[in-house]
């Protein structure tokens, strides 16, 4: 397993060791032991999985203290852009995006911690999406930012993506009241 940084603290890359061969390949996608070398604490209660056509921008989305959620996400099929916010009003960074092209094929992992916002687009048809959370969801606690945000200025790569409604009508960051420390 490789760790690669990011130009955010906290959010990090993760390149797991792929053993291919003939027969396909296998790799660890999670251990809780190498997590901890490399300083990821996190005990992971809620295991997610979402599948969606090309052209499907799910975000940015967060949990709002107490329910405030890591995520480590990975693509099981497909690709996606993965972008991740910083929310934490006290970080260097705070309002600062990071964004990565994870793939079937790369098999590459981002690790979210709480305190960001976390969204994404789909590549291809039929893409299905997977992430363990260090939190249960709660209704309640839920937030998001608007996608398109002129502040933010996310390089997407796309003008019209498929949209919920919620994704639709959610705040702008101007209007953002960071509940993050």
């Amino acid at each position: 397993m490789e760790i690669i940084k990011t130009g955010i603290p906290d959010l990090l890359i993760i390149k797991p060791g792929v053993f291919e061969d003939n027969r396909g390949y296998f790799f660890e996608s999670y251990n809780k032991e190498d997590f901890l070398k490399y300083g990821i604490d996190q005990n992971f209660i809620q295991d997610n999985e979402s599948k969606s056509v090309k052209g499907v921008l799910r975000g940015l989305h967060f949990q709002k203290p107490p329910f405030a959620q890591g995520k480590l996400v990975r693509v099981i099929k497909g690709a996606v852009l993965d972008v991740a916010v910083d929310l934490r009003k006290s970080s260097p960074t705070y309002g600062q995006w990071n964004s990565i092209k994870l793939s079937e094929s790369n098999k590459l992992m981002y690790w979210i911690p709480p305190g960001f916002a976390h969204g994404f687009l789909t590549l291809e048809n039929d893409t299905i999406f997977f992430y363990k959370c260090t939190n249960i969801y709660n209704k309640e606690s839920e937030g998001s930012i608007r996608w398109d945000d002129p502040d933010l200025n996310i390089d997407w790569g796309v003008k019209n993506p498929i949209l919920s409604e919620k994704d639709k009508n959610a705040p702008f960051f101007k209007d953002f009241e960071t509940p993050f420390v």
